[in-house]
């Protein structure tokens, strides 16, 4: 009799443990920049679908502030549940931990890492104004007049920034870096023929370029994009290893049950290759990654080491 009760025990404990399934409440969305950006905009657009997906509403929630790095560290916080994940970009995971000394989080040690969603080369834009036409030209430029071309960027620290910095290394040039607060006034200024040139997302100069606002000297892709096709990429044009690209990835708490961790990492990719949204997010200028928790794992090593070594041998600092 006893064996018995304890049979039904065990056997009410799985069935109790199978109706608590996750999901039973709102999931939040941690984006750790201002409403508006690209990390934001991939967010609500996946954020949708996954709704449907998991059947509970994923709520986007901006917290900015120390270039991702507030956002990240209430991630890192909240409990390994599953209802709080973050959406950031390639500065928060590869980039911070170099620049920041006291930073509240490490990406490899307090995180689950669950997938790159998307990518995008960066494009090197000018007004059309500036006297130099191609990659070639601007180099010349350069070398005659060292230290006196502007290079805007949304930041110190930025993945603009330091595709900058990774330029100027591999050409042998220099230029002087005018960081600014955000991408949106350091576009208003090369438009305006306030700074001479700047490596800006493609998904946010594309438009600029079709109308002939700025022009584009160069692609960082690996590839031309066929969003502005007429582009070489850098490599094409002579200069060897700037392949650089924003990308923006997904991550929970340390810890995530097993369960739980494929159910939201099976969201994400379900909503990556949602033929609307895969649609919409190519004709923006993204590449689809959807990689594995294992893939992220190894591409975000690789990706701390290589702008470890850019950071260094810049001597880049932020205040």
């Amino acid at each position: 009799m006893k064996n018995f009760i304890t049979a039904v025990a065990l056997a009410l404990g799985v069935v109790g443990v199978a109706h608590a399934a996750y999901p039973e409440k709102p999931i939040t969305a941690i984006v750790p920049f201002p409403p508006g950006g690209s990390t934001d905009a991939i967010a609500r657009t996946l954020g949708a679908k996954m709704s449907q997906t998991l059947g509970q509403q994923v709520v986007v929630e901006n917290k900015a502030g120390a270039t991702g790095a507030i956002g990240a560290g209430l991630v890192k916080s909240a409990p390994p549940d599953g209802y709080t994940f973050l959406v950031a970009s390639i500065g928060v995971y590869s980039v911070n931990p170099v620049l920041q000394k006291k930073l509240a989080y490490d990406p490899a040690k307090d995180f689950d890492l669950l997938s790159v969603a998307v990518r995008a080369p960066n494009v090197l834009v000018a007004p059309p104004s500036f006297p130099a036409n191609t990659l070639q030209e601007l180099i010349a430029h350069l070398k005659k007049n060292p230290e006196k071309v502007t290079f805007a960027t949304s930041g110190a620290g930025s993945s603009d920034h330091l595709t900058a910095a990774l330029f100027w290394q591999k050409t042998g040039t220099s230029g002087i870096h005018v960081p600014y607060k955000g991408g949106a006034p350091a576009i208003t200024d090369l438009i305006g023929g306030h700074a001479d040139v700047s490596f800006q997302n493609i998904n946010v100069v594309a438009g600029h370029i079709k109308t002939g606002k700025l022009k584009a000297l160069a692609i960082t892709g690996d590839k031309r994009s066929p969003l502005l096709p007429q582009v070489p990429t850098l490599d094409e044009a002579g200069v060897k290893e700037v392949d650089v690209y924003s990308w923006q990835a997904y991550a929970a708490p340390k810890g995530l049950p097993a369960d739980v961790k494929s159910k939201l990492y099976n969201a994400i990719v379900g909503a990556l290759n949602d033929p609307e949204i895969k649609k919409r997010l190519v004709e923006q200028g993204f590449e689809i990654v959807a990689n594995t928790p294992e893939e992220f794992s190894r591409f975000q090593a690789k990706e701390l080491a290589r702008w470890k070594q850019v950071i260094e041998v810049g001597k880049i600092v932020v205040d």
